[in-house]
């Protein structure tokens, strides 16, 4: 296998356990709060992926020190005082512009690149620039960055007009430092801001409500460095449970926290699967016999309802059901792209704004196919293991993003690749 490509030949049937490895999206937002506070920090089991890399490369650049043994990192934020930060990172992936609201909570100013990412749809940041706001920041857009001050933060009673996780986050982080106590309604209530919620705690914040559309803080004067635990990756466990209901599998994740799935196990179980909740080592299992029964329409939702960053590798298992199937995609607008990749592999599917139809019982076959974000190319890499004959995958480096080896994670689960 070369850096960006996979080949991979089937069909091959998912099989075996595995540890699942540290959340991307737990992740990021904890290294963003860092920045709050001077001090030597220690994540545990954090993921060795390129978006951490990215983001470690910002913090340098805000004059941070990092080093890394496996899966333990220490970060040294004594030296951070810069407030503008010229490094790619911002612009190689979204997360960081939650480096907006720790920035500004601790030294009252902040510049940085607009940021990048998927191409998976717009993803404006107004909703944070707005809860920011109304925390005592003031913004201004320039050609290629985006510049803030806040000369004091202060509380806020804020209204999200949707539960975006991102904001969330930044206006979770600066109000931490702020003046006074801030409420956020209509939160996200993803398992990932309660992990950044801990984090926080840590730090010596006071915050309750997480979990709930509701997140109250009350600021306080100063916080202090802290080690922590990153959580298993919900994403990456969803994505090889759809794999082994895909190849006719029996896989058993462990340490994994199935509060985090959400409604993931009961449509795993309209899938046709069956499922078993290891609460005695916080982890989950799936075996899947016969044929995949069609889900008739699905809608992504925020958490705890079915995630947008499974529907690509849902789309896929759901191509080898019969009958036709709905997926409306309510979160990002541009998150079938993987659909004209599927179609090579020989899926009937056409996509028509939010709604995704898949049509009759695909036999799939391999066939050259192209990630063109990080989700849609682990579906990809699911339908190669069902589909017949050889599949060359390009674009793997968008895969790296959020799968820390997902080649050596494949091959704990029974497969085979060239």
């Amino acid at each position: 296998m070369e850096d960006d490509r996979l080949e991979m030949t089937g069909p091959q049937w998912m099989c075996g356990e595995l540890l699942v490895q540290g959340s991307k999206n737990a992740a990021l937002p904890m290294l963003a709060a860092m920045l709050l506070v001077e001090g030597v920090y220690i994540l545990h089991h954090c993921p060795q992926i390129t978006d951490v890399d990215h983001m470690l490369e910002l913090l340098s650049d805000a004059g941070c020190l990092t080093h890394r043994e496996g899966h333990m990192l220490i970060v040294d934020t004594r030296g951070a005082d810069r407030c503008s930060l010229k490094g790619s990172g911002a612009g190689k992936m979204r997360a960081g512009v939650t480096l907006l609201g720790s920035i500004l909570g601790r030294l009252h100013a902040v510049e940085i690149p607009y940021p990048g990412g998927c191409t998976i749809g717009k993803r404006p940041i107004d909703l944070h620039l707005k809860g920011l706001q109304q925390l005592g920041a003031v913004f201004e857009h320039k050609e290629h960055t985006l510049s803030g001050y806040a000369r004091k933060l202060h509380g806020a009673d804020i209204t999200l007009d949707f539960p975006s996780v991102g904001a969330t986050e930044n206006i979770l982080m600066a109000a931490t430092l702020a003046e006074g106590h801030t409420v956020i309604r209509g939160a996200a209530r993803e398992p990932e801001i309660a992990a950044l919620a801990g984090f926080l705690q840590k730090m010596g914040a006071h915050i309750e409500g997480t979990g709930t559309s509701v997140i109250r803080v009350k600021g306080v004067e100063r916080l202090h460095a802290a080690e922590y635990i990153v959580p298993s990756d919900r994403i990456v466990a969803g994505t090889y449970l759809l794999g082994a209901v895909m190849t006719g599998g029996e896989i058993r994740l462990l340490h994994v926290p199935t509060a985090h799935l959400g409604i993931l196990p009961h449509i795993l179980e309209e899938l046709g699967a069956k499922v078993e909740i290891q609460t005695d080592q916080n982890g989950i299992a799936v075996k899947m016999d016969g044929k995949i029964q069609p889900v008739p329409w699905l809608a992504t939702a925020p958490f705890p309802g079915f995630p947008t960053d499974l529907q690509s590798a849902l789309m896929a298992a759901l191509s080898i059901a019969s009958g036709p199937r709905i997926l409306e995609e309510k979160i990002f607008e541009a998150r079938f792209q993987v659909a004209p990749e599927l179609l090579k592999m020989g899926v009937g599917i056409y996509t028509e704004g939010s709604l995704a139809v898949i049509e009759g019982e695909a036999r799939l076959h391999g066939a050259h196919v192209r990630a063109r974000e990080l989700r849609g190319g682990a579906a990809l890499i699911m339908a190669a293991l069902a589909a017949e004959g050889k599949t060359d995958i390009s674009g793997m480096e968008f895969v790296k993003r959020g799968y820390e080896d997902i080649q050596g994670d494949l091959k704990k689960l029974g497969i085979v690749l060239h």
